[in-house]
């Protein structure tokens, strides 16, 4: 018996920024402009939309992304490198690993608190939201929370691309997060850790589990991180006293 099936699609994108290219993501082809602000965002190169962006334009059709930027945009070995990045979550960007990181990373400050039910309960909401995941399988999902639910999710095949997606949101709505609680699907990875700390969020939750070096990244930028989150269960790894019994 033969059945039709959902299947994700990959798409690659180029990304130029002030007529430069800078690099090519494979992405799903949804919330673009979200995502190549929040990368650029993440690279250290924006901090405020509406300061560090003249104009974005989207060329579906080619792949290609345009970034003018309202600074000369400088290639420097030091802080960037033209690059690909795969949807492969197997490929770590071990190429990642810049003096940006360093500037940009943010130890966190914020004293909120959640409850363990409500971290729970959380991650449960994002499951059930994510209709191309429950579709298809093939999809990271992030999500950006306070205690009491959702504000917004994020998809695609790539882990790093989903949080870049939702950093993008942040930047374009001026959405606060010192004091909201970031929701991921997939591993914690050092380079994940990295991204929520670039976005300043204090509390990161996962259905996964997290690396040994994300863990040291984030017992040192103050970020709580709790792993694992399935059914009644979860385990919490660093700075605990933000999770309430």
């Amino acid at each position: 018996m033969e059945e039709m099936d959902d299947i994700v699609r990959e798409y690659p994108l180029t990304i130029y920024v002030n007529e430069k290219e800078f690099a090519t993501i494979v992405c799903s082809p949804e919330d673009i402009e979200e995502m190549v602000i929040g990368f650029l965002g993440s690279e250290g190169m924006i901090r405020m939309y509406e300061q560090d962006v003249k104009k974005i334009m989207v060329d579906y059709e080619k792949g290609v992304a345009y970034v003018k930027l309202t600074k000369e945009f400088v290639e420097s070995r030091d802080f960037y490198s033209k690059r690909f990045i795969g949807s492969c979550c197997g490929k770590s960007r071990q190429s990642f690993y810049f003096k940006n990181d360093v500037k940009t990373a943010k130890t966190s400050m914020t004293k909120m608190t959640i409850k363990a039910e409500q971290c729970i309960s959380l991650m449960k909401q994002v499951q059930e939201q994510s209709d191309v995941f429950l579709a298809t399988g093939g999809v990271h999902n992030a999500a950006i929370a306070t205690q009491n639910g959702i504000l917004v999710t994020r998809a695609d095949i790539g882990r790093h691309n989903a949080l870049d997606k939702l950093y993008g949101y942040c930047l374009l709505h001026r959405l606060p997060v010192r004091d909201k609680i970031l929701l991921f699907s997939g591993r914690i990875s050092s380079e994940v850790l990295l991204k929520a700390a670039k976005m300043g969020v204090g509390i990161m939750l996962s259905k996964s589990a997290p690396t040994e070096l994300a863990l040291a990244m984030a017992d040192e930028l103050n970020i709580t991180t709790v792993g694992f989150i399935r059914q009644d269960r979860m385990n919490v790894y660093t700075h605990g006293k933000r999770i309430e019994k």
